[in-house]
């Protein structure tokens, strides 16, 4: 139904963006810039955040937490400003898109907040293309993309979705093919690890180790092979992610929940990126599900998941 003349037309777009977990992350020295390359392969998975972007009348980027959010927003430290991603990616598009309006971001939360799961990034992704629809900016996917690169390494990724290499800081992405699905469970935390912080950890280890990390060059192909075929058994035997240590060093009951996940069934467990989030890989989707109850008996947080997912998607569009 049409606005009466002179009347304002509010209109929401809602998107949906996948979080993900790095079923394998090599991480470099310490470079002069004070970051490191990494070489990893991304997993988009079944858990999304979403939001839901409103035109307003009024001038501006407001943003909010829904209630339907499913992580603790008591406990989780959500900026709501400007430092916020979402804000940031609908400014970003409020300066390319000719018939931009005030917009209300509200956020539904369902990836761990700090978990090494690229929940923040989803939502910028996700805000990317609710902006991009709801002012008919017409922008390709690829265009987004590159936008999406300006505001994070995780962000183009949750964008476009699926599986991908990630070189450089982790923004040189090519898509992997992995049309088999592999099935996890996430075991989430009640507490975030910084990211910066974890790195830190890890040139300290290794420092102290007298470890000389070499600069990765890519990943392992036995990776990309057994994802393509959804070979889990395969896959669990070149899981890797260099930032483990250090996250353990910083969170100790994460050596307990691998343990614990492996004692009950789950053929490998990684800590997900810089963490605290641990995956668990499971053979088939009743082995994740059973494998998810089992852990839930010990107090622990636990999620059945799936990947590969899509990216970023509208999932409606309403007219106010």
């Amino acid at each position: 139904m049409n606005a009466p003349a002179g009347r304002f037309a509010a209109r929401t777009v809602r998107v949906k963006a996948p979080g993900k977990v790095n079923v394998s992350l090599e991480v470099g020295p310490l470079r002069p810039d004070g970051y490191h390359s990494v070489a990893s392969v991304y997993l988009a998975v079944s858990l999304y955040e979403e939001v839901a972007a409103t035109s307003t009348d009024t001038p501006g980027i407001t943003v909010s937490l829904s209630p339907e959010s499913t992580v603790d927003l008591d406990a989780a430290d959500i900026p709501l400003d400007g430092s916020n991603l979402a804000y940031k990616a609908a400014a970003i598009m409020a300066d390319v898109s000719e018939r931009s309006t005030g917009v209300h971001l509200e956020i539904t939360k369902r990836v761990p907040v700090a978990g090494g799961m690229g929940g923040g990034s989803a939502d910028a992704a996700a805000t990317l293309l609710a902006c991009d629809a709801l002012w008919n900016s017409g922008l390709s996917r690829e265009e987004l993309a590159h936008l999406a690169g300006e505001l994070g390494a995780d962000v183009p990724f949750s964008l476009l979705g699926g599986a991908a290499v990630g070189l450089g800081v982790g923004d040189e992405l090519s898509p992997a093919l992995a049309k088999a699905q592999t099935y996890w469970v996430l075991v989430t935390a009640d507490y975030g690890l910084p990211t910066p912080e974890v790195y830190r950890t890890l040139d300290r280890l290794r420092e102290a180790g007298g470890v000389q990390a070499a600069e990765p060059v890519g990943v392992d192909p036995q990776i990309l092979t057994a994802l393509r075929s959804g070979d889990a058994e395969a896959l669990s035997r070149v899981l890797v992610n260099d930032l483990q240590r250090a996250s353990i060093e910083l969170a100790p009951a994460l050596r307990d929940t691998l343990g614990i996940g492996e004692s009950h069934g789950a053929i490998a467990g990684i800590v997900s990126g810089s963490g605290p989030t641990v995956a668990l890989l499971a053979d088939d989707p009743v082995a994740a599900e059973s494998l998810a109850e089992d852990l839930r008996h010990y107090g622990l947080t636990a999620l059945s998941v799936h990947g590969p997912v899509p990216g970023a998607r509208i999932i409606s569009d309403t007219l106010l």
